[in-house]
């Protein structure tokens, strides 16, 4: 499972700041955004979006056990996913659907 924030305009997750490494984003988004601890794995997947305006990297993660606790200064909304739970969830990134339907069966 994934878990995925909404920030009022669209399904998505983090960001990466200057001069911070794409595994040192993962960790600090997810303990700003729900609380919760990761230590990040490997990195599985990597896409433009078709506007040119995200490049999105995927990443594996383990994550310490808890509840997520959303910061409602970060993002509006927070849940846990399935590949078919995230089809559902409008508006997304067309190239997430992507991931979820031909990497993530892969991995």
């Amino acid at each position: 499972m994934r878990h995925v924030v909404s920030r009022g305009d669209r399904w998505t997750s983090g960001t990466v700041e200057a001069g911070e490494t794409q595994a040192e984003a993962l960790v600090r988004e997810a303990a700003e955004e729900v609380g919760l601890r990761v230590v990040p794995g490997a990195k599985v997947w990597e896409s433009e979006t078709h506007d040119k305006g995200f490049r999105l990297h995927w990443w594996t993660a383990e994550a310490d056990a808890g509840d997520m606790v959303m910061d409602p200064g970060e993002v509006s909304a927070v849940r846990w996913v399935t590949a078919e739970e995230f089809a559902g969830l409008h508006p997304v990134f067309e190239e997430d659907l992507v991931f979820f339907d031909r990497v993530l069966p892969q991995l």
